[in-house]
């Protein structure tokens, strides 16, 4: 039964039995549960009631799900927002994520995966509250702070126009792609996309997918219990596990075998892993970073990479240019170096 401190919960969809089976579910769970048959509906509650968390459809008549996400964001930017998609609208879905959207789930959806969703969206933005009331605000008069990413030399535009991206995305809790050529410095930009976010002074877990067998892989990203192969004399904890609570990453993301793409996919789902020979879900709070110099779409027409795995990666992306491009980099490049050069050989 809702009570006045129940969570408010606005359910968006044009078919009357989805919006049934939410109300009813959640309302069992004691949440305080408003329905809308469409989004011009759902754009007037919004303007003029306050919900915690709102479930929308993508795909409706008139105003659309992305619609109803901006209204949310425009009524409070900390309203989480879970998005329904039907199977071929995965793109659109990953756009709604870059609009804020704090998850989305494909139809026909399980109603336990929906509610697992929505209570880690209540607990993340409850705990975010916390963190923000525990640090003093700043004054009007305190200066700006300003982000100079450690390690990282351009002044051409294409340069500068990733460090804008940079410090945007930064602070969300979202997947990265980081795309470009061998050596155009896809580990800095991860490391600088970590230390401009909450995470900054938790652990920054590296791992080039590339070097490892798929076997050896699998215990390295998810550790081993003691047993559980020919060799695992004791328990190992995988780089998930030392990632938790800062950033884990995955370079040469394109060369994961298929098979551990799946379980990784899982782990973006659900937040939980499970070492290799054991049966009990770990929970983990890690921000995946990956990089590739590979075309993923390419290897998704091959057969190569699964497409949901990329569009789980690919919340936000970057595309770096070779130095071929940025000529405006070769001076303070040269300049960076030859310092550098002269300070170890004295």
């Amino acid at each position: 039964m809702a009570t006045d401190t129940s969570p408010r919960l606005l359910v968006v969809d044009d078919k009357a039995n989805i919006r049934q089976l939410l109300t009813t579910a959640f309302e069992g769970r004691g949440f305080d549960v408003t329905a809308a048959s469409n989004g011009d509906e759902a754009v007037n509650l919004l303007e003029e009631e306050t919900f915690d968390a709102v479930i929308t459809d993508l795909r409706m008549p008139g105003r659309d799900g992305i619609g109803v996400l901006r209204a949310a964001k425009q009524a409070s930017v900390d309203m989480g927002v879970i998005v329904v998609t039907a199977y071929g609208t995965m793109e659109t879905a990953v756009e709604a994520m870059r609009l804020g959207a704090f998850d989305f789930i494909g139809k026909p959806f399980k109603l336990e995966e929906i509610e697992r969703k929505v209570d880690r969206m209540l607990a993340q933005r409850a705990t975010e509250s916390e963190s923000s009331e525990a640090t003093p605000a700043a004054t009007s008069e305190a200066p700006a702070a300003t982000y100079t990413p450690a390690g990282i030399v351009g002044e051409s535009q294409a340069t500068q126009q990733v460090l804008d991206m940079v410090a945007k995305i930064g602070p969300s809790k979202s997947s990265v792609l980081i795309t470009g050529q061998s050596g155009t410095g896809k580990e800095l930009i991860a490391r600088a996309i970590h230390e401009s976010s909450p995470r900054a002074d938790r652990p920054f877990v590296a791992l080039n997918c590339a070097a490892l067998a798929p076997g050896v892989l699998e215990s390295e990203l998810f550790g081993h219990e003691k047993g559980a192969f020919t060799g695992a004399s004791a328990q190992r904890v995988g780089r998930f596990e030392k990632a938790h609570t800062g950033t884990l990453f995955l370079d040469e993301v394109g060369e994961i075998d298929p098979n551990i793409q799946t379980k990784l996919l899982r782990v973006l789902q659900e937040n939980e892993i499970e070492r290799v020979g054991g049966t009990t879900p770990l929970s983990v709070d890690v921000r995946v970073i990956a990089a590739t110099n590979r075309d993923l779409r390419e290897a998704i027409e091959q057969g190569l990479f699964r497409e949901d795995f990329f569009y789980r990666l690919n919340v936000f992306s970057l595309q770096l240019a070779p130095l071929s491009q940025r000529r405006e980099d070769i001076p303070p490049l040269v300049e960076h170096f030859l310092d550098k050069f002269s300070k170890e050989t004295g």
